[in-house]
This record gives C-alpha cells, sequence and structure tokens, in this order.
C-alpha cells in the first residue's frame, strides 16, 4: 500500500478531498492542488478565531488611541480659544476704556445730559467683558446688549456726518438662541479702527438679521482710496482666531465671506444658533 510504503498515514485526508473512507489515493492526488488548497482552507478555519480575536482587539486599541488624540486636540484647541477670548478682553479693556473716558471726561466738562447715559453704556460693557463672557454661551439679547452699547460709545468720537449705523431685525428672537461671547467684537472693532477714513464718504455700517434658529451679521465701512496697501484687518490674526473658533464651536453651521473692493470692506457671516 502506498500509505504504508512511505510510513504515513494519509487517510485523514479523505474527508477534505471529498473521497469515500475506503478510498485509498495515490501520491499525487494528496499533493494535487485541490487537496492543498483544502488543507490549507482547513488550517486558516481552524487559526481564524484567534486572527479574528486578534484584530477585533487591534481595531478597538487603534479607536482608543484615536479617541486619546482626537480629545487631547480639542482641549487643546479648548484652550487657545481661551486665551482668545482673554486677548480679546485685554485688548478692549485698556484701548477702548481710554477713550471713552475722554469723551465723558469732555461730556462732563460740557455737563452734557448725555453723560450719564455714557457711564451706563460703559458699565454694562465691562460686567458684560468681565463676567458673562467667561460662558461658552450666551443669551444673544446680551450679546446684541454689548454691540448696541459699543456702537453707540464709538459713535460718540466722530462727526455726526459720519454714516454709522445699527440695524437689528428680528430682535424677538433674540432671547431664545445662544451664541459664543464676543464672537463678532473683532469685526466690529475692525471697522471702527480701519474705517471712516475716506474724507468724502465714511461709515460703518452694522446689519443684523435674526431668525428662529439662525443670525445673519453683516458690517461694512468705507475705505481710504489713497491707501493702497491691503488692511490688516482682514489679514491678520483677529480674523483668523474668528475663523478658528468658528470651525471648533460652529462646524458645518456657519459661513464667512469677506470682500475686499476698492471703495469699501464687508464681511458676511451667517451662523446656525442654539436654543437656550
Amino acid at each position: 500500500m502506498l500509505a504504508y510504503k512511505y510510513d504515513f498515514d494519509i487517510s485523514n485526508l479523505y474527508p477534505l478531498m471529498g473521497k469515500e473512507k475506503d478510498f485509498i489515493p495515490n501520491l499525487w492526488s494528496v499533493f494535487s492542488f485541490k487537496a492543498v488548497l483544502l488543507n490549507a482552507l482547513s488550517v486558516i478555519y481552524s487559526l481564524s478565531p484567534f486572527f479574528f480575536t486578534k484584530i477585533l482587539i487591534d481595531i478597538r486599541r487603534i479607536n482608543k488611541d484615536r479617541m486619546r488624540i482626537l480629545e487631547q486636540k480639542s482641549k487643546l484647541l479648548l484652550e487657545n480659544i481661551s486665551v482668545e477670548k482673554a486677548f480679546l478682553k485685554a485688548q478692549l479693556n485698556p484701548h477702548f476704556l481710554f477713550n471713552t473716558l475722554n469723551n465723558l471726561y469732555r461730556l462732563t466738562l460740557k455737563k452734557d445730559d448725555t453723560a450719564p447715559k455714557v457711564v451706563l453704556n460703559l458699565s454694562e460693557i465691562m460686567g458684560y467683558t468681565l463676567y458673562d463672557s467667561d460662558a461658552e454661551y450666551v443669551s444673544l439679547a446680551k450679546e446684541l446688549d454689548f454691540i448696541e452699547n459699543y456702537f453707540s460709545l464709538e459713535k460718540m468720537r466722530y462727526p455726526k456726518s459720519y454714516q454709522i449705523e445699527l440695524n437689528i431685525e428680528g430682535l424677538a428672537h433674540a432671547h431664545a438662541l445662544t451664541i459664543a461671547p464676543l464672537l463678532t467684537f473683532t469685526l466690529i472693532e475692525n471697522a471702527f479702527k480701519y474705517g471712516l477714513k475716506n474724507e468724502e464718504k465714511s461709515f460703518v455700517i452694522l446689519t443684523i438679521h435674526i431668525s428662529k434658529d439662525q443670525v445673519a451679521f453683516k458690517i461694512k465701512n468705507d475705505k481710504d482710496v489713497f491707501n493702497t496697501v491691503k488692511t490688516p484687518s482682514f489679514t491678520g490674526i483677529g480674523i483668523k482666531n474668528l475663523q478658528k473658533r468658528l470651525q471648533l464651536i460652529y462646524p458645518n453651521q456657519s459661513d464667512l465671506h469677506i470682500i475686499d473692493s476698492s471703495n469699501e470692506f464687508s464681511v458676511a457671516l451667517n451662523i446656525a444658533l442654539q436654543h437656550d
């Protein structure tokens, strides 16, 4: 018999080869492609639970590492936003406070009746930046109060012939919505800082339209036609920080457009907001 001639029993391969139990194969049938393939599949099948378990363990470990990295990245981004927000507050307090106090001093010398209103506006602005803006989200109504107070105080610095307007539409929806604090402050500050330079037509116009779950923010200001250098307000760190905040806080929920034309700058920002 062939099996005994080569001193090993190959009868255990018969079922895999699809042969009857009493069939004795020759050497060629044992090493045929079909026999080798079926036995290889048998070995793979017997080891598959171990490989499958290892694959599951590796996938779980990879996902765990990935989640840890994402968590660390999110934490760093949040810390960065906190630093940026603190920078905004620090930037607002000295510069803005200095100008406002100068205006207030001028009003008190003239015994102007608007001086108490200026003090109240300044008090509300400082209270908002020092306390309310530390929260992750604030009421949209509070953010709008801050913008109105800021506009009112900035408007005092310029002649009445300058077109400085703030238009808010859909204010009734503001109390039910929340927004990240000081989100648009950079845009407003830039408009006053780099605008109002055109002697023929100086303007800063801010329009805010509020709907049930969205706010549309659009601000534009004149441009110094004699200055050919690109204004830093649209290329500086303030805009970059705003873009990063929008990507992190409002991913796929915000739309920012910046237009730098020959005679004006304009920014349009739409944000889908959360309900309070």
